[in-house]
């Protein structure tokens, strides 16, 4: 793992942070289309991390940073106050966003540009 990488990585995780708590917020105010635009946008930062990487790295810091986020504005806070409610929306949120971070992270890697060619006899 080289130095941008690494870099990249760390800037998927902190979109994915920006991501889960915009998402958080978005899925409750504009239900159901809030809800469809903060999964929509779990699967491109998660499926675009993937493809900047090159690797499944990407996807996987992507939805390691949405985790974290969804994580902790999930739990109780002193003042009792919750970001997600108790509703049917935020528990689609969770699941299937987790669903998609998973399935983009899992991808099979795609061949690469010279796969289908033969190699030259020496």
């Amino acid at each position: 793992m080289n130095a941008a990488r690494l870099a990249r990585c760390v800037v998927l995780a902190v979109l994915g942070l920006l991501t889960g708590a915009a998402g958080a917020l978005v899925q409750a105010a504009w239900f159901p289309g809030g809800l469809l635009l903060a999964l929509a946008a779990v699967g491109a930062l998660c499926y675009g991390g993937v493809k900047a990487t090159g690797g499944r790295a990407g996807g996987g810091c992507a939805a390691g940073g949405w985790l974290a986020a969804v994580l902790w504005l999930t739990s109780a806070r002193p003042e009792g106050d919750f970001v997600f409610g108790a509703g049917i929306g935020s528990y689609v949120f969770l699941l299937v966003g987790m669903m998609l971070a998973v399935m983009c992270t899992t991808l099979p890697r795609p061949a690469s540009e010279g796969a289908g060619k033969p190699r030259p006899v020496r």
